[in-house]
């Protein structure tokens, strides 16, 4: 089974926490703060695996979580930094943000990898909290948590040449013939389900990929039929070949055909009429073939959709007539073709990051409890060691610095009002 979308979670490593510790050594009285910090805790990191050619493993297993870091210990040592989770994936495999759409990644390298989720730092010890003031501070960091959300992989064939048309029109055919790949063929619509991908090797030396894509039909760019199953792959071309059956045998036009799908294409994505596209007129040993490829000719002649009018070859897979020609003039094409990137995601995060997200966000529930929330009061939080007062003092001293005290107080709490954040609890004192 071809599976090429699928949405998982990650989770990278926690900080190991910091540890609150004194020195305790014969003839040194006054020992100071010897508390080790945490270690760093692993990242997510995506690599290609050159084996793999779909993302069915990732239907079995959808969690993936890095280890924690080790906590600080005794003698200012650190604890140890947790080794990174590396997960495996195709070449060809795109990662994307499933909540914001960005893209985190895109994996087409033989050896391209990308660190998915960053694990939190350690938390700090006691050593960095002493002051004149403060010289044996009881104030020690849990470690940062890791980040963790959901990613989309989205897996596109890797193909220099892609094989488009409407279904039954002789792309399966034609993959067949100048490759060794053995695509299903059969007379009904929709016998290719999945993407078939051969190696064409000319004469002199030239070869290329070639991918047999699933037959589309009008509509595909809405999601009907395989719709964006088939569209996604298109993406990663470098030239399109336009199968047109031009024997007629089904009562459609050729150029209808031709027109529809390019409509499709465009619909999806404009930029794919801009790369070279060569119309394959095929079954030409069928009888009307002749007379339908010269209307059609004079059809493509008046079209104003593409920018460039494409080349037309026409073939006949039974007979192989043209595809000598075709092929030579595809690795002609191709080698003047640059690389088609997938879109680039920098300026969709810059979009998102310019959405300001307050620090903190007060509710009441129905019993009266006033509720603190937020990402940066929340990550303040669980940072805080709560089996100490002194953290316990500085984290309400950082909570006065950002607003919540003022903001509660404006919200109508009175002291002895109960505050909870994330399971914990205290009573507002104004």
């Amino acid at each position: 089974m071809f599976v090429d979308q699928v949405k998982i979670n990650v989770k990278a490593g926690n900080g190991g926490n910091g540890m609150v510790a004194f020195r305790r050594e014969k003839f040194v009285p006054n020992g100071g703060p010897a508390g080790g910090d945490g270690g760093r805790g692993g990242n997510v990191v995506f690599v290609v695996d050159q084996g793999l050619r779909t993302l069915m493993d990732f239907r079995y297993q959808r969690k993936f979580k890095a280890k924690n870091g080790g906590n600080g210990a005794i003698k200012s040592m650190t604890g140890r930094g947790a080794d990174d989770l590396i997960v495996q994936v195709p070449q060809g495999t795109t990662v994307i943000n499933n909540l914001t759409g960005a893209v985190i990644g895109d994996l087409v390298g033989d050896d391209d990898s990308v660190i998915v989720a960053h694990g939190g730092r350690g938390g700090r010890g006691n050593i960095h909290f002493a002051s004149p003031k403060n010289p044996a501070p009881e104030i020690a960091e849990n470690g940062e948590p890791g980040e963790e959300f959901e990613v989309r992989l989205e897996l596109k064939v890797l193909a220099d040449v892609g094989l488009v048309g409407f279904p039954s029109v002789g792309k399966s055919t034609l993959l067949a013939t100048v490759t060794s790949a053995k695509p299903k063929i059969a007379e009904y619509h929709f016998t290719t389900l999945v993407p078939n991908l051969g190696m064409v090797r000319l004469p002199d030396g030239q070869d290329f990929v070639m991918a047999d894509l699933p037959g589309l039909i009008e509509g595909a760019a809405k999601g009907i039929g395989l719709g964006f199953q088939f569209l996604r792959h298109v993406e990663r071309t470098r030239v399109i070949l336009h199968v047109i059956d031009m024997s007629g045998v089904e009562g459609r036009d050729p150029y209808d055909d031709f027109e529809k799908i390019n409509r499709e294409l465009l619909a999806y994505d404009p930029d794919i009429l801009k790369r070279p596209q060569i119309v394959v007129a095929s079954k030409m040993d069928m009888p009307d073939a002749a007379d339908n490829l010269a209307t059609f000719k004079q059809n493509l002649a008046q079209d104003q959709l593409l920018a460039q009018k494409p080349e037309v070859f026409a073939i006949s897979t039974l007979t192989h007539d043209g595809l000598t020609p075709l092929l030579q003039r595809t690795a002609e094409i191709l080698a003047q073709t640059p690389k088609f990137p997938v879109k680039d995601a920098t300026v969709k995060t810059a979009e998102y990051n310019f959405q300001q997200t307050p620090d903190f966000t007060i509710t009441r529930d129905p019993d009266g409890v006033w509720i603190l929330s937020g990402d940066k009061l929340e990550k303040l939080f669980k940072m805080t060691d709560v089996t100490h007062d002194e953290s316990l003092l500085r984290f309400a001293r950082q909570m006065r610095g950002m607003g919540v005290d003022n903001a509660l107080r404006d919200k109508g709490a009175q002291n002895g009002d109960t505050v909870q954040i994330d399971d914990f609890s205290f009573e507002y004192m104004a």
